[in-house]
């Protein structure tokens, strides 16, 4: 089995298992519980991956100049501060961590 025949059936996969989700009856998205799963879920997978991409390098966890960059986007965000100006601020933050060699 090749690497497209695993693409191929992961693909076929993802799309059965969307075509399963509309057969799902609203009524029973709609209780509290399924929806409040759903929202913690997403939370939770975007938390994840937020962790891992800033984290993890080569298999291990590295802290360079993306830890404090998102440190810094956390706290704006927290503080309500535009979106571009967040973003802005953690790159720029992160260059000048690399510049002055803070951080590996």
């Amino acid at each position: 089995m090749t690497v497209w025949h695993v693409i191929l059936l992961a693909s076929i996969a993802v799309f059965a298992l969307k075509l399963v989700g509309y057969l799902v009856p609203p009524s029973l998205l709609e209780r509290p519980t399924p929806a409040r799963v759903a929202n913690l879920l997403t939370v939770a997978l975007l938390a994840a991956l937020t962790a891992t991409q800033t984290l993890e390098s080569a298999g291990g966890i590295v802290l360079d100049a993306r830890v404090p960059a998102v440190v810094l986007a956390a706290a704006l965000y927290a503080l309500r501060v535009p979106f571009i100006v967040v973003v802005i601020a953690a790159a720029a933050l992160a260059a000048l961590v690399r510049l002055l060699g803070w951080m590996p």
